[in-house]
């Protein structure tokens, strides 16, 4: 096997979830892709935004990740 630099790329295949949220969330997402669009110049759908806004939710909580972390090394 050839030894190269970039590790193997994980599995970028999408997968759909549909959920339910309250007219009150829905709004606030509207309200954040307004706010997205005044920052950055450029607007961007509440769709787009929503897999950014849960990745950026869950790298950052920092209790997830370590008990994220035990589970797959087989730790409670």
């Amino acid at each position: 096997m050839v030894d190269i630099k970039l590790a193997r790329l994980p599995d970028r295949t999408p997968v759909k979830l549909a959920i339910t949220i309250t007219p009150d969330l829905q709004s606030a997402l509207n309200d954040y892709a307004a706010i997205y669009a005044q920052a950055y110049g450029r607007e961007e759908p509440v769709t787009e935004l929503i897999p950014a806004m849960l990745t950026s939710f869950l790298e950052n909580v920092r209790n997830f990740a370590r008990a994220r972390e035990g589970a797959r090394k087989g730790r409670p």
